[in-house]
């Protein structure tokens, strides 16, 4: 599982939602939440920090929190 998967696990995300909101296929997010290869656009975050309600930047460093 990705940070990103992780993130919206905790907070009980309902990804079919999500992907409806911000028009991705759920597959899509399913792919960002589980494979760690994906590479996450950063609109792409954006899009779903603000249909979930959650700070961009937060989630930024949340997801990000392993680079250097």
């Amino acid at each position: 599982m990705t940070r990103l998967g992780e993130y919206l696990e905790k907070r009980s995300i309902n990804k079919s939602e999500v992907s409806r909101k911000i028009g991705v296929m759920p597959q899509r997010l399913t792919e960002l939440s589980k494979n760690p290869g994906a590479h996450l656009r950063a609109s792409e975050l954006y899009l779903i920090a603000k249909a979930i309600g959650a700070d961009p930047c937060e989630m930024l460093d949340y997801v990000c929190q392993d680079l250097k």
